[in-house]
């Protein structure tokens, strides 16, 4: 972790990295957690209630990850598709542990009215090491776009085309940490040779729509739903959430697709990105999963109404 005055430790300033950065870099991550206990022990025990679908196998340092989605069973053409995806950056735990939750708890109340594809990590070594890049330092919440560099936003972008082309829903799940701007936010400055420019951590809840098809009152069913969980962050001093304007309470809007984000991969008519602030006095890592699984309720429940 870096203060704010300290150049980040590799590279040098004003120079993008090379494969030496990039490698020294990959050197010094260490395995934090365990994949294999807390996504893919979860996902055999919902085995009697989904098809398991492994959609892809992604090379790690000393090891390989094998990607898995939960799909309704039995699954139904004729019906439309809600994608859930959580993990797309590992070190977001609710995110992973929300998708995990929802489909152990909620998801069979769906049944027969929408097929539900879950795909609860995306990104395994990142979640193992508590990281937002993949092993090559590429961020995968960037990559969703054609002759993609990360092999996990192109192994799910290869799920999706299999499996969602009627997508009525696409909610990603994520969240805003305070490491944002003392690791995450350096080392990408460092990584591209630009200076980094502080922002203000959002305290709260809060969601990004799609500018190219903005739906408020969906996003807005998710916001009131979340709202009864936790609390959803204000707007800062200049009216925005990082570096966006608000423009309703807990919302902001990106262009999606434009900027190669996971939420965007697909046509659905309906698309939202969470994201909580798990690092607050008001708020707990049981709080941040429950407030991802509201969100994903409210949204399925405003797409079906």
């Amino acid at each position: 972790m870096q203060s704010a005055s300290a150049p980040y430790p590799i590279g040098s300033p004003g120079t993008p990295w090379g494969p030496a950065e990039r490698a020294l870099w990959l050197s010094r991550q260490t395995l934090r957690r365990s994949y294999d206990a807390d996504v893919l022990r979860a996902v055999d025990t919902l085995r009697p209630h989904f098809e398991v679908l492994e959609y892809g196998r992604l090379n790690g340092p000393g090891r390989i990850y094998p990607v898995v989605a939960l799909c309704s069973s039995p699954w139904r053409d004729a019906l439309p598709v809600a994608l859930v995806t959580g993990g797309v950056h590992g070190y977001e735990t609710s995110g992973v542990h929300g998708a995990l939750r929802f489909a152990a708890a909620h998801a069979q109340r769906y049944a027969g009215r929408v097929n539900l594809l879950i795909a609860p990590c995306v990104s395994p070594w990142a979640y193992e090491t508590i990281q937002r890049w993949n092993p090559d330092a590429v961020d995968p919440n960037r990559s969703f776009r054609q002759d993609s560099p990360a092999p996990e936003a192109a192994s799910l972008m290869r799920l999706a085309a299999s499996r969602c082309q009627s997508t009525l829903l696409h909610i990603d799940l994520h969240e805003t940490t305070d490491t944002d701007e003392s690791e995450f936010g350096p080392a990408l400055a460092a990584r591209d040779g630009k200076p980094f420019e502080r922002s203000v951590t959002p305290d709260g809840f809060y969601v990004v729509d799609d500018a190219e098809r903005p739906r408020p009152a969906f996003q807005q069913a998710i916001i009131n739903a979340v709202a009864k969980v936790t609390h959803i962050a204000p707007a800062d001093g200049k009216g925005e959430i990082i570096g966006s304007p608000v423009v309703a309470p807990g919302v902001i809007r990106y262009p999606l697709r434009e900027l190669g984000l996971c939420a965007g991969m697909t046509d659905a008519e309906f698309k939202t990105t969470t994201e909580v602030y798990p690092d607050g006095p008001r708020i707990t890592p049981e709080l941040c999963i429950e407030a991802q699984v509201a969100a994903v309720l409210a949204a399925l429940d405003f797409v079906l109404a």
